[in-house]
């Protein structure tokens, strides 16, 4: 399948990235675009990439592109996405906007807490659902939040 695109023809992977590619650059070339507007584009995308690794393997330290740890998954999501993370779950938590249950939009991170102390990060799905990596012998994949000891990040 072609798309045409002022008098040229793309393939459909061509198509697609140069689609993508527009809207995560829209702030730069529209400066009237609410940010909200761009951020929810960076998380929407970074939630599609994590999602397109259903079924790669954990590992520990491992931050892809075949093999991940819980903010390896993150971090790679987002940094496809546009956006740099910290490589620790910690450290991306505190490199976050922290919002409210209440607030969570898709795309935020979720941080998985004892006390103070967080030891697992996913990027929410909607619906009580992340995408995460969870330990070895798992895979990446979607599941149900198991716990209320959670807090919230949305990547800026």
């Amino acid at each position: 399948m072609t798309v045409r695109f002022a008098s040229a023809l793309f393939s459909r992977p061509e198509a697609t990235s140069i689609l993508a590619a527009a809207a995560l650059t829209a702030g730069a070339l529209v400066p009237s675009l609410p940010s909200q507007a761009i951020g929810t584009t960076v998380a929407r995308r970074a939630l599609e990439v994590a999602a397109s690794k259903q079924g790669s393997p954990y590992e520990y330290g491992a931050a892809g592109p075949s093999r991940f740890d819980c903010s390896g998954l993150t971090l790679y999501a987002f940094r496809a996405a546009g956006r740099l993370l910290p490589r620790t779950a910690t450290a991306q938590y505190s490199r976050t906007h922290h919002v409210a249950a209440a607030s969570r939009a898709p795309g935020d991170l979720v941080f998985f807490h004892h006390g103070s102390s967080i030891y697992h990060v996913g990027i929410y799905a909607g619906h009580d659902r992340i995408w995460h990596a969870s330990r070895a012998g798992s895979r990446v994949r979607l599941e149900r939040i198991w716990t209320a000891h959670v807090w919230y990040g949305h990547v800026e």
